[in-house]
């Protein structure tokens, strides 16, 4: 496939320099980071989330993405909450759900 594999995790769980983004959620705040060298400029990405919910944490993954130049391609997720609207959030990208639950 010549696809890798890109960690994108909370604050201070990846080694080697990272950059950043912090997003809002219902409770509070949280950031997440990526090694600042994992994307070439202009490579396309695939994002792949188990789940999307309010989608604040697929917001703050192509916004780390992008800030290195990266081309999001695609969304993915295994389960989408639609009562959540977490799609709002990432309009204009190609999103899919494997499961989607209509019910909160």
């Amino acid at each position: 496939m010549g696809a890798s594999f890109v960690p994108i995790r909370k604050k201070s769980k990846l080694p080697s320099k990272t950059i950043s983004t912090s997003y809002d959620l219902e409770y509070g705040s949280e950031t997440m980071e990526m090694h600042n060298d994992a994307i070439v400029s202009g490579q396309k990405v695939a994002i792949i989330d188990d789940l999307l919910a309010t989608g604040g944490t697929a917001k703050a993954a192509v916004e780390l993405v992008e800030k290195i130049n990266g081309k999001v391609a695609d969304i993915e997720f295994i389960v989408e909450l639609t009562p959540l609207n977490g799609r709002k959030k990432l309009e204009g990208y190609n999103i899919f759900s494997m499961l989607s639950y209509d019910e909160a």
